[in-house]
């Protein structure tokens, strides 16, 4: 993972294309309604490429001319597993132009023929995360083996250099090159195992709220896009943590002291970086339930699992969402995770986030399995 990059998806602009971007970029920060209890950190340090504008100690720091460090916080790994897990792993790019590629995981047993495609994407705030860091390799790996399915992780463009919608658009580019790989039925090493006709969408926090997104996309009745990306067929969404958010705070965001990897602050701050200009928290991309997002009821989502942290910030929304889309007559079921926070599968190495882990592999691998043969399930673990 780069420490650092430029503008523009890595093309350096000349100086007043630099300073018309970061005048924009300061505006959109500003534009968004902030919290008082925020600390941003404009012109806390002198540096050469000029003062801090925002960061999250340890994970993002982004400076007045736009330059953007990201220190290695999680180490990022090559596609190397243990034999004895009977997984094979390997790096695929997807689109030259953007360098987006994937990390896909093919399980060696197969019982009954060709195996369902968990198309994955890595949480972040949509400004840091690799589907190269260890933990996402470790827990992916693990869900292959569990759930016997074929995992395809998607490493997208990140934020602020390359805001929302690029995430979205980066996943529904991973969609068309799927499309294609099917249709002139490649025999690659991984597509050989791969049952086009079975396809999952997945992700944690920021890359659930992506999943989220894309299944919107396609059950919207706008478009044909679903249709267009035959011959994929879509079966459902898993939603781990999703990345919500709102101008209005909800109880477990105020009132959630529990030690987290996300706290109110980073949140705020990942969707200053995030949203494009002129937003605030309840744009739709933030806001799934505000007056400008897609109408649940008029949209055919796919059936949705949602898993939910007791001690997350973002359980209360979680909790709203899920009631928002069974209101709206949609197939969703839903688990809360007992004593855990945010990203506990990937990040906690407590026993009892062990535990849940464990619990989660096998809820995720019986929603693949179940659907769509049995009604929703909803689990309370303790």
């Amino acid at each position: 993972m780069k420490a650092a990059s430029t503008l523009n998806g890595g093309i350096t602009p000349h100086s007043s294309q630099v300073w018309f971007i970061n005048s924009m970029r300061r505006r959109r920060m500003a534009a968004i309604t902030m919290d008082p209890s925020l600390s941003r950190q404009v012109g806390k340090d002198s540096h050469q490429h000029g003062a801090v504008v925002e960061e999250i100690h340890g994970l993002i720091t982004v400076y007045k001319d736009g330059h953007v460090e990201r220190p290695q916080i999680v180490p990022c790994v090559p596609s190397l597993l243990p034999s004895d897990l009977g997984v094979t792993c390997g790096d695929i790019v997807i689109h030259k132009l953007t360098n987006i590629w994937a990390r896909f995981y093919v399980p060696a047993v197969r019982c009954h023929g060709k195996l369902p495609l968990l198309v994955y994407f890595h949480g972040g705030g949509f400004c840091v995360g690799s589907a190269a860091w260890s933990c996402y390799h470790d827990f992916l790996a693990r869900l292959a083996a569990k759930a016997g399915c074929l995992i395809m992780s998607l490493n997208y463009r990140l934020a602020p250099e390359t805001p929302l919608p690029a995430a979205y658009e980066d996943g529904f580019k991973a969609f068309l090159w799927l499309k294609q790989e099917a249709v002139s039925g490649a025999s690659e090493w991984w597509s050989r195992a791969c049952n086009f006709s079975s396809i999952f969408l997945a992700g944690d926090s920021a890359g659930a709220n992506i999943a989220h997104h894309l299944s919107l996309r396609l059950g919207s009745n706008r478009a044909s896009e679903a249709t267009a990306l035959k011959p994929l067929v879509f079966k459902g969404t898993i939603l781990i943590q999703p990345f919500f958010g709102g101008e209005a705070r909800t109880h477990s965001e105020k009132q959630m002291v529990s030690p987290s990897v996300l706290s109110l602050t980073a949140s705020d701050t990942y969707w200053r970086l995030s949203l494009p200009y002129g937003a605030n928290r309840d744009h739709p991309w933030c806001n799934p339930m505000s007056k400008g997002s897609i109408k649940l009821l008029e949209s055919r989502l796919l059936p949705t699992m949602v898993c939910i942290s007791e001690m997350d910030i973002l359980k209360d929304r979680n909790l709203e969402f899920c009631s928002a889309l069974a209101s709206a007559g949609k197939r969703v079921e839903h688990v809360v995770y007992k004593g855990v926070g945010h990203a506990f599968q990937i990040l906690n190495k407590s026993p009892l986030a062990q535990t849940r882990t464990l619990e989660m592999l096998s809820h995720i691998s019986s929603f693949i399995t179940r659907w769509p043969l049995d009604p929703p399930i909803h689990h309370d673990c303790r």
